[in-house]
């Protein structure tokens, strides 16, 4: 399965218990030889939102059975996991449901 069918699959398992959005990141050369650069930092992650029963912030990566964290994804979930958020990296519906929810 393919990372996107991944993350389609996780926004829909999670609509239940939280508000999440698809973020892409980097920069990208225009048609016209110019760069648009998404905004975010580097690293981060596939998925971000809320959770609908508190409003803590939600931070996913997603990543197939053998997809590996690139250094600059663990040093922006490394930075996350110093607050009182919810971040963490999921490789099913499954697991993102179980870090969303706490269990």
């Amino acid at each position: 399965m393919r990372e996107s069918d991944i993350q389609n699959s996780i926004r829909l398992a999670l609509n239940p218990y939280a508000v999440i959005f698809r973020v892409n990141s980097g920069k990208v050369r225009m048609k016209d030889g110019r760069f648009f650069d998404t905004g975010v930092p580097n690293g981060y992650t596939d998925l971000s939102g809320f959770r609908k029963s508190d409003g803590k912030a939600i931070f996913l990566e997603i990543k197939t059975d053998k997809g590996r964290l690139r250094d600059a994804q663990k040093h922006f979930l490394n930075t996350m996991q110093q607050y009182p958020i919810i971040c963490g990296v999921a490789r099913s519906p499954e697991e993102a449901i179980k870090i969303v929810t706490g269990g």
